[in-house]
């Protein structure tokens, strides 16, 4: 019996621990909802561009994104509407977007209205840049058709103000969320600026043209594709379409205002993640680590938050670079212009390369990118 006895403890030292159980919640609270992005929001910073995303060739990765992927996880992402998706794509069972901007956390917040209050497609770009609805739309229309028909319907100021006042009263009266005058002032500008962009001459002629790069328009996002040949955009079908605005309806996609080398941010949602017994799925960087390892030891600052986060194998930062490495024998690759080439890289590597002193500067972290 002794001899049972302790061959059964061996056999318990040996096998390993089960995961914890996956408890990210199915759906948030208003007040859930509210409290994640207050205590986990820091001060609002400025960054050089916003509202509209500029890389053009951001679907590029899904493909390879999706090969290694696991179901479910957490979506960590920066900026604004290109998330949507690598979202779609990867469908995670939640997501946080991380920004230094309160802004970038106030355009989520508009477009979470526009999502939750839109039947369609059709009806999201209509309450989102203010045109009438064109006929004959249907749920098979291609994104390339419908922004054709949408270029053809009138801008309308009454419609405009129609949906402003609508978002506010969706955010304020239905969802309850505490924000402040300057909130609601900074909101008006925001949705005002998206109304403008693809009202004016200039920007109509590509429906709604970023306004800080004239070579890309939110129509020439929406109706990219990833290289392949397939649309993958949050617009490109229904079904992409539904499964963002189900997770904005449940409030699992969370804006949070903070600074990637800050000490509040990041650490919180990796702790969150963790408590929760989930894993990041993705973390989409854009061009942002540039600029932290132009700024002291911020790049530090950043790697040391991310190394706080629970990861797996299949775990991958989604980062845009301007140029990129193919082997060591090749030389770098540029991007032409002001294009960005969409890169990947497990966040495992890059961090396991940090702790043991590897990485020095962002080449190295390019590198690692393929």
């Amino acid at each position: 019996m002794k001899v049972l006895i302790a061959i059964a403890g061996m056999l318990i030292l040996l096998v390993p621990p089960l995961p914890a159980a996956d408890t990210l919640p199915r759906e948030l609270s208003d007040e859930a909802f509210w409290r994640l992005i207050s205590d986990y929001s820091e001060e609002s910073g400025s960054f050089r561009f916003e509202y509209m995303s500029n890389e053009q060739e951001f679907q590029v990765v899904i493909p390879r994104l999706l090969q290694n992927r696991k179901p479910g996880g957490v979506y960590v992402g920066v900026g604004p509407e290109q998330n949507y998706t690598y979202i779609a794509a990867l469908q995670p069972k939640m997501a946080f977007l991380v920004d230094i901007r309160r802004d970038n956390m106030l355009e989520h917040l508009i477009y979470k209205a526009v999502f939750e209050m839109s039947a369609n497609r059709a009806d999201f770009l209509s309450r989102l840049f203010s045109r009438k609805l064109p006929a004959g739309l249907t749920e098979k229309t291609t994104a390339r058709a419908m922004f054709q028909a949408f270029r053809a319907a009138p801008s309308d100021r009454t419609l405009f103000q129609q949906n402003l006042q609508a978002i506010k009263d969706h955010l304020l009266s239905e969802h309850k969320f505490r924000l402040g005058l300057d909130d609601i002032s900074r909101i008006d500008y925001i949705y005002r600026t998206f109304f403008e962009a693809a009202d004016t001459g200039s920007a109509f002629s590509a429906f709604g043209q970023n306004v800080y790069f004239n070579n890309a328009s939110y129509a020439d996002l929406m109706t990219a594709t990833d290289g392949q040949g397939e649309a993958r955009s949050y617009l490109a079908t229904e079904e992409n379409f539904r499964f963002i605005r189900e997770l904005h309806r449940k409030n699992l996609i969370v804006p949070i205002v903070g600074d990637f080398a800050g000490t509040k941010a990041l650490r919180n949602v990796g702790r969150y993640i963790k408590d929760h017994g989930a894993t990041v799925a993705a973390f989409y960087t854009s061009n942002v680590e540039q600029y932290l390892f132009q700024q002291g030891d911020d790049w530090k600052k950043f790697l040391a938050n991310v190394s706080t986060f629970p990861l797996d194998s299949s775990s991958m930062f989604i980062r845009s670079s301007h140029f990129a490495y193919g082997d060591a024998q090749q030389p770098p690759r540029q991007a032409n212009g002001r294009r960005f080439i969409q890169l990947l890289s497990p966040m495992a590597e890059v961090t396991k390369a940090f702790n043991t002193g590897k990485i020095s500067g962002y080449e190295d972290v390019i590198q690692m990118s393929r």
